[in-house]
């Protein structure tokens, strides 16, 4: 199985927010989810925008779970590095 952090779309019709997840690569988008780790609202202002719980994201980079290429930008912002 390959897990991935990831992006869920939530939120109303062009008023977007997306929660930072991580689950099997082979489910779709709003699937069921394992981990919640954070939150991103695009919307927001940029000290608001995104907020990430870092310990889960450091244990879930450690068993082997991989960012998608946008979730990895965002962590890059947070200076979360990903080895």
């Amino acid at each position: 199985m390959s897990v991935k952090i990831r992006l869920k779309r939530m939120g109303a019709k062009k008023r977007p927010y997306y929660r930072v997840v991580v689950m099997d690569s082979r489910k779709p988008r709003d699937g069921r989810t394992i981990d919640e780790v954070g939150v991103y609202h695009p919307i927001e202002a940029e000290a608001r925008q995104f907020m990430v719980k870092e310990e889960k994201v450091r244990e879930w980079l450690k068993v082997g779970a991989r960012p998608t290429p946008t979730v990895k930008r965002l962590l890059n912002r947070k200076s979360i590095t990903i080895s």
